[in-house]
């Protein structure tokens, strides 16, 4: 069963929040702060955490530092705090995503559930497809017995494509996940780690291609 960790000082809050996560079946654990929290995580595994700021003894802040430095655990803020410099503090600090008080509680459950269904990709290292294997830890890709390393942005140009199969992504997209917002090259770079791709895959002989949709993007396709 999923487990979702509620850290707020406010126990109507928690109430509320706790009410809604119930009733998507999911198992709550509640914390008045940032230190109950940590306390909360070194005796049971969570799987996500929501997340308020102003909070005594360890406010969100300090909490989230702590937690992303030692945890791969999803957090949503949920605060009264809806500046742009604070959103861009939470994200800065780890935050996965942020919701500003009050809010729809079925819009937390609905963010709630797309962080999940992230991370449970993301958090995976290897990907199988038909006899294919794609090892994030090594950079690796097998058929049988044979395997190839590739350099790490080819790597992760496959990976998020074969996270996603039958998925377009645009090279804009790529551009922004793989190489980064602030990225300054030119967008065709894509085009080239593409093509680099296709020719390794071909040598391997692998189940799958790389597609080219015309005026989109990439995708790739299980033959």
């Amino acid at each position: 069963m999923v487990r979702i960790l509620v850290v707020d000082d406010d126990p109507y809050i928690r109430d509320l929040i706790g009410l809604y996560i119930r009733r998507e079946g999911f198992e709550l654990v509640e914390a008045a702060d940032g230190l109950e929290a940590l306390s909360c995580l070194e005796k049971l595994q969570v799987d996500l955490v929501v997340l308020d700021i102003m909070m005594p003894n360890m406010d969100g802040w300090e909490f989230c530092e702590n937690v992303k430095s030692v945890y791969d655990i999803p957090i949503i803020m949920v605060t009264a705090k809806g500046e742009p410099q604070q959103r861009i503090k939470g994200f800065e600090l780890g935050s996965d995503d942020y919701l500003v008080k009050p809010f729809e509680p079925r819009e937390l459950i609905f963010r709630i559930k797309a962080l999940l269904r992230r991370y449970q990709i993301n958090s995976s290292h290897v990907i199988q497809i038909d006899d294919v294997t794609i090892d994030r830890r090594t950079y690796q890709v097998h058929m049988g017995q044979q395997s190839v390393v590739l350099p790490p942005k080819e790597f992760d140009v496959l990976f998020k494509l074969a996270s996603y199969p039958g998925q377009i992504f645009t090279r804009g997209q790529l551009i922004e996940e793989i190489w980064g917002v602030d990225y300054q090259g030119d967008e065709r770079t894509v085009d080239v780690h593409v093509k680099r791709l296709r020719n390794r895959m071909a040598e391997l002989g692998v189940t799958f291609k790389i597609a080219t949709i015309r005026g989109l993007g990439y995708r790739l396709e299980v033959v």
